[in-house]
């Protein structure tokens, strides 16, 4: 190979490595936008990633079948198709966004987010919103590949050359995107970013083509594609054993991705970066293993696909076996045990695309498309199917299942010997009968089970602990019967100056401010995202299905947002629960200066809000008491009771701080017996119980930070990004 071919396929590398980079980057953003315009649940990820990844199949598929009829007629070089490709993607950044804000007024009158019309036309609008830009995205490699087949006939492993770094641009991507971008330039800012630099990648493609002009009749072997033209290479039979392979390996590996962030949530947590580092981790081992083949083919010793198929089903079930929480309970442990199952995916899948394609486009589009659709379906079936009815042990299990049958298939070929062939088998199913019959999930052997809920959305676990009932989702604590629960509801009704009428709770948590609400008689709603919770209301309260079947309460499953901004209904207060920790992904939509603005539209005349603060992050709280300042002129903070969040009462019209007596004179008597129910000692008597609420009011003026940009908007989302701030700040403490 000479000087200049080596320096095109720097060129191309680094190419393709930008273009990885920027499709995490637009997925990322994406998937926020759409849970910010159509509402923060489960099924809305799920179409982002299932139309992300249809249209990587669709590009990819009819990307190889007409780039070789395309340069024939035009007599134009792929690469200049490639670079049209990556400006047609770098439009996203101004179209998704529009399309998003249009396709969520659309939807507005089509009733609560878990109506089966508004999850039908959701999907469609969503899925129409991001599938064009997602299918130039997939035509990028069979694109790529005529390119190298137009300057090198010969080469017939284009295809793994360009995933290679491909992968290793998506791993920076995630990082990136999660670590620095977002929390530097906001949500708008990074998609700007990223269309110039498709820009930039477009412009370095057209000058790749003006030094490698298409030589007149060239066909470069576009059109050598299996199995009719290969007969000899490769039997009918082995083409489909492979396509096959490529499609259980795609529908696997992202339906246990679906499983492992279930089953490491316990211990990670809820913030964005937990979900970035398993995302990194798992294109961290596809980099590597897709390097050690790379470094293989050019050394001319790869290995066998029966080997690495042999190892699959074990790997594959080690999230499970080596997480269990009576071995360790250590979050970057649980994370690193999907590295072997990834790195060994990571080898295979480019292999396998290389066998059937020998470097021709329309073999590697197949190939790949086919792979693609199994990570389509894969989430699907493990969001609806397996997690529901089975939870995370068992459903790593049967996703282990498809491996072994191939594992049966591959361990006849003559190049796996009889040692390896025992000790593959041996060590699958001593694993497999581990993960059924022994092993725990991080949920289950974290945390005692008093009543389990599992839905697409979450599993819900209700128990008791340290004589108090406690709720929580995906083993993470959402809320305890505290009286902080109840006072959400009375300190706001009690401010008002009239009698009041209807009063709403966005986030039901166990139902303890939506009970105190109830106990003055007045209409009562309570917002809850997961079905599951409101279900588990009635462990928690012994008069709950009372309280259920009471004209003037009721629970409607939705996101909190979207049901404001589709009813005509004005409330005398809005209380807000939000779940902890304050940095929990998606928590900046119910805290951010636009959500506030849509509040507003909903209280009635002299109504009130109430936000509760949980945590105790100094610049997070002052983020913020910012952006609920920007749009209510009058604010009051109180600290709580047992000092570990604060409640904001807000208002568009002066706020009174009433008395203890004229705080306890507009309650009912049933809201007075409410809000003492869980009191010990002197909190027993009402009025002292009032009086230290009172007390403990903090200025709200102490909380604004000097710097004006320290705010929670929906594009800065101050309080979810702020890994590379605490490490700016580490450094300059040390």
């Amino acid at each position: 190979m000479g000087m200049g071919a080596a320096v095109r396929n720097r060129i191309l590398f680094v190419l393709f490595f930008l273009s990885g980079l920027c499709s995490l980057a637009y997925q990322v953003v994406w998937l926020r936008l759409a849970f910010a315009a159509f509402g923060i649940v489960t099924p809305v990820m799920s179409v982002v990633i299932s139309v992300f990844m249809l249209g990587l199949a669709l590009g990819s598929w009819g990307g190889g079948r007409w780039i070789g009829p395309a340069t024939r007629r035009t007599g134009t070089s792929a690469i200049y198709f490639y670079a049209g490709a990556e400006l047609v993607i770098g439009l996203s950044a101004f179209l998704v966004p529009r399309l998003f804000r249009a396709g969520q007024e659309l939807l507005l009158p089509l009733g609560s987010i878990d109506s089966a019309p508004y999850m039908l036309y959701s999907a469609l609008l969503l899925g129409a919103s991001i599938l064009p830009w997602c299918i130039a995205m997939g035509t990028t490699f069979p694109l790529g590949m005529a390119f190298v087949k137009e300057v090198d006939p010969d080469e017939r492993s284009g295809f793994s050359f360009l995933y290679l770094a491909n992968v290793v641009g998506a791993m920076t991507g995630t990082a990136l995107t999660a670590v620095v971008l977002i929390e530097l330039l906001g949500f708008r800012a990074t998609l700007l970013t990223g269309a110039c630099v498709n820009l930039f990648i477009a412009a370095v493609a057209v000058a790749l083509g003006l030094r490698h002009p298409l030589a007149p009749g060239a066909r470069g072997g576009w059109d050598a594609g299996p199995p009719a033209s290969r007969a000899a290479e490769l039997l009918p039979a082995r083409t489909a054993l492979i396509l096959w392979v490529l499609f259980f390996t795609g529908f696997i590996s992202m339906g246990a991705e679906v499983v492992w962030i279930r089953n490491f949530t316990p211990v990670l947590g809820t913030v964005v970066y937990a979900f970035a580092l398993v995302l990194f981790v798992y294109l961290l081992a596809t980099w590597i293993g897709s390097w050690v083949y790379r470094r293989g083919l050019a050394r001319g010793s790869v290995g066998s696909t029966a080997g690495v198929v042999s190892l699959l089903p074990g790997a594959s079930l080690l999230p499970v076996v080596l997480t269990d929480p009576r071995l360790h309970t250590r979050p970057l442990l649980a994370v690193l045990t999907i590295f072997p199952f990834c790195a060994l995916l990571g080898y295979l899948t480019p292999k396998l695309v290389d066998e059937y394609a020998r470097g021709a486009p329309r073999g590697g589009g197949r190939a790949y498309a086919v792979n693609v659709m199994g990570s389509i379906l894969g989430p699907l079936f493990a969001s609806y199917v397996l997690l529901p009815s089975l939870g995370v042990r068992l459903g790593l299990a049967v996703l282990a299942v498809p491996f072994v049958l191939l594992m049966a298939i591959y361990q006849r070929s003559a190049t796996l010997g009889d040692t390896a062939r025992a000790m593959t088998s041996a060590l699958t199913a001593l694993l497999l009968l581990s993960a059924v019959f022994f092993n725990r999930s991080l949920e289950e052997g974290l945390y005692p089970v008093a009543e389990l809920r599992r839905d697409h959305t979450a599993t819900v676990i209700s128990g008791s602990r340290g004589g108090k009932k406690h709720l929580l989702v995906n083993g993470v604590g959402v809320t305890l019967q505290l009286a902080e629960t109840k006072i959400m509801a009375h300190m706001p009704l009690a401010f008002l100056d009239r009698e009041p009428e209807a009063a709403a709770v966005i986030c039901l948590g166990m139902g303890t401010t939506f009970r105190s609400l109830m106990s003055w008689g007045i209409e009562s709603t309570a917002v809850e995202l997961v079905r599951s919770v409101r279900d588990a209301f009635p462990y928690y309260f012994d008069d709950a299905d009372r309280l259920l079947r009471n004209p003037r309460g009721r629970i409607v499953v939705d996101d909190g947002r979207r049901f404001l901004q589709r009813i005509d209904r004005k409330y005398d207060v809005i209380t807000i629960d939000p779940a902890p920790p304050v940095e929990a992904a998606g928590a900046s939509l119910l805290y951010s200066a636009e959500f506030y603005e849509v509040v507003k539209t909903r209280l009635a005349k002299r109504g009130i809000l109430q936000h509760w603060f949980p945590g105790s992050d100094r610049l997070n709280l002052k983020a913020a008491a910012r952006s609920l300042v920007r749009a209510f002129p009058h604010v009051k903070v109180y600290r709580s009771i047992d000092d570990w969040g604060y409640h904001f009462v807000a208002s568009l019209e002066p706020l009174e701080t009433p008395s203890p007596e004229e705080f306890l004179a507009r309650m009912p008597a049933k809201a007075r017996v409410d809000l003492v129910e869980w009191n010990h000692g002197r909190r027993r008597n009402i009025r002292e119980f009032v009086t230290e609420i009172l007390a403990r009011e903090v200025p709200v003026e102490d909380l604004l930070h000097e710097e004006p940009r320290v705010v929670i908007t929906d594009d800065r989302p101050f309080n979810e990004y702020f890994l590379l701030r605490r490490m700016l700040d580490g450094f300059q403490e040390g």
